[in-house]
């Protein structure tokens, strides 16, 4: 019997490129997952296509006065409504590039995925401050958490 593979989807958006370090990193973590394949995109390349071809999503946003990115924004504003008739009903975890505390924006984007909706399976991954090899480790983490997950039908 084939296993059927098992698709992610990674959305960020990232000015500095901290939050682009750990798209990178929590895509290494999938990869690494036999029987998963990734998509690794920028928020505003990023479409309802791709979340209707993916069973989970890695958002990555950097905490921007509080809150999520715009482009993060932005894609949600763009897939949301579209989305609807789908009831996608699709796991989701979260990566935050946090120069205060992260928790405005993960409140944002665990309000809006709600109503897509989106499940969380994670708690929100915080990293304040400069990005270190811990960071990394943990975005890295996250994704073959998400990767396994779906390969062994936890969600």
């Amino acid at each position: 019997m084939a296993i059927e593979q098992k698709n992610i989807l990674i959305v960020y958006h990232t000015q500095t490129g901290n939050t682009g370090q750990l798209a990178r990193a929590a895509e290494r973590g999938v990869q690494a997952e036999p029987g998963c394949a990734v998509q690794c995109l920028m928020a505003a390349d990023a479409s309802l296509d791709h979340l209707l071809w993916c069973h989970g999503v890695l958002l990555g946003t950097p905490e921007n006065f509080g809150y999520m990115s715009g482009m993060l924004k932005d894609f949600f504003d763009r897939t949301y409504y579209p989305a609807e008739p789908y009831q996608l009903n699709k796991p989701y975890a979260l990566f935050i590039s946090a120069g205060n505390d992260g928790s405005g924006a993960a409140r944002e984007v665990a309000r809006i995925a709600k109503g897509y909706p989106l499940v969380p399976v994670a708690e929100p991954l915080i990293c304040r401050g400069e990005i270190t090899p811990q960071h990394l480790a943990e975005a890295e983490a996250l994704g073959q958490a998400m990767a396994a997950g779906l390969a062994l039908g936890i969600f």
